[in-house]
């Protein structure tokens, strides 16, 4: 492995950064949807790295800055291509593989879980394969080394392979319209007042350093900036609802979200007569809760390739992938 060949997986969000022997490993926010710092942060990177080789995947195309996929595929090519050199570039659609003139450009949409796929085929066989990031939660079968998902985000919500919703990003509302307090069960405000990383810092599931994306008032990422905000999805503050009931609301985050995911893992196993978790991502500790709840066994891919890689999983199985068709295996 050489740390001269990296992978890049290019989100709506966040941007990650792997190379192929692990030993360099970054995250970057970088919002596309506004005056994106993208081509920028890019060109630092070639000039910093200088890599033989750089091995694309992304899923930033459905941001809404774009009229549609294809007008996000092109600003997200160009970028890179601009960046390293269109002839150090090569690009992983959603069949794992790495593009050919003759494939679609839409193929190569929303296509950073089937690098993963890929590479957990060939090192670990068939499972499931479960990636929890800061926005969404793939959910991939494998079978004889290749991937048994639909192709598009679009398919995969269809098929319970992809539940939208993550560690950080996700809005609190959109996961409980209702939470338990000791004067009864209240409704929740459908505003954008707290996300899962305040729920997850709360309960001592992410440090401060995680929290990477932007909090909802534009407030800092302290405990109590945290329950500040949770306190606003049910319309009160910290003179209204103290800090008990405020961990018992982030707890009533974490059930739903694991609830969810197991209902979803279990709709896949079910479909593709397969019952072994790989668990990878900021949220490894959703996916193994619920790998519990069912029964299941589960690999995680902090303990083969260790917590950082866990995090830029598409990032590192797209560098990989580079340097095994670049050595010929």
């Amino acid at each position: 492995m050489n740390s001269k060949i990296i992978g890049l997986d290019i989100g709506g969000a966040n941007t990650k950064l792997a190379s192929a022997d692990g030993k360099i490993v970054e995250l970057h926010y970088l919002p596309l949807w506004k005056n994106t710092r993208l081509p920028e942060v890019l060109k630092e990177i070639a000039q910093r790295l200088k890599p033989e080789g750089v091995a694309v995947v992304m899923t930033g195309e459905l941001a809404d800055c774009f009229e549609d996929k294809e007008q996000g595929i092109r600003f997200i090519k160009e970028t890179v291509d601009s960046a390293f050199g269109s002839e150090k570039v090569s690009y992983i659609n959603s069949q794992g593989k790495f593009q050919s003139e003759a494939d679609s450009l839409r193929e190569l949409a929303a296509a950073n879980w089937a690098a993963s796929a890929r590479l957990i085929g060939k090192e670990l066989g068939d499972c499931i394969f479960v990636d929890v990031g800061s926005t969404t939660s793939d959910i991939i079968p494998i079978i004889s080394g290749e991937h048994r998902a639909g192709l598009t985000d679009f398919e995969r919500l269809l098929r319970s392979e992809l539940v939208y919703a993550g560690t950080l990003r996700t809005n609190l509302a959109a996961l409980l319209e209702k939470v338990k307090l000791e004067k009864g069960l209240c409704r929740t405000s459908s505003e954008l007042f707290a996300k899962t990383a305040d729920a997850y810092l709360l309960l001592g599931k992410i440090e401060e350093a995680a929290y990477t994306c932007e909090t909802a008032d534009g407030a800092g990422r302290s405990r109590i900036d945290a329950m500040r905000r949770i306190a606003r999805l049910v319309c009160a503050d910290l003179s209204e609802v103290g800090d008990r009931e405020i961990c018992e609301i982030a707890e009533q985050v974490k059930e739903k979200q694991v609830s969810t995911l197991a209902e979803a893992i279990f709709e896949v196993a079910e479909r593709n007569g397969l019952n072994m978790i790989v668990s990878a991502g900021l949220g490894e500790f959703l996916i193994q809760e619920a790998a519990e709840r069912l029964g299941f066994e589960c690999i995680s891919v902090s303990g083969r390739w260790g917590e950082e890689i866990s995090k830029v999983f598409p990032a590192y199985a797209a560098a990989r992938l580079l340097a095994a068709e670049k050595s010929g295996n």
